[in-house]
């Protein structure tokens, strides 16, 4: 396999996405939704503030669409990033994983012992 192929997102492990960032983009992505809602229920309202505040709403909407896409792509740009140095490296990063491990244990018994 050539080791300069673009990967698709299926291929990307599990381990390279974090939870905050996963929850920040589904946490945004509802977001939008519930201002989506807000927006067409506003729709029948046609008041000059109403017409303001479904302008503004608009413009903030948008904004968090492109915020959450830029972090979903960010994200994925970072962990097919670290898949390659992993790849690039899997002795050097089980070496890692493994004195991590030791030192989370190491850590986690000192603290039971006082």
């Amino acid at each position: 396999m050539n080791q300069n192929a673009v990967m698709s997102e299926e291929s990307l492990p599990r381990e390279a996405e974090t939870a905050s960032w996963t929850k920040l983009v589904d946490d945004l992505r509802v977001l939008i939704s519930d201002g989506e809602s807000l927006l067409r229920s506003l729709a029948g309202d046609m008041s000059e503030q109403a017409g303001v505040a479904r302008a503004a709403l608009n413009r903030q909407l948008e904004s968090a669409r492109l915020t959450a896409q830029q972090l979903q792509d960010r994200t994925v740009q970072k962990a097919r990033e670290a898949d390659k140095v992993i790849r690039a490296h899997p002795y050097h990063s089980v070496g890692v994983a493994f004195g991590l491990g030791i030192a989370v244990g190491v850590i986690a018994t000192l603290k039971r012992s006082d």
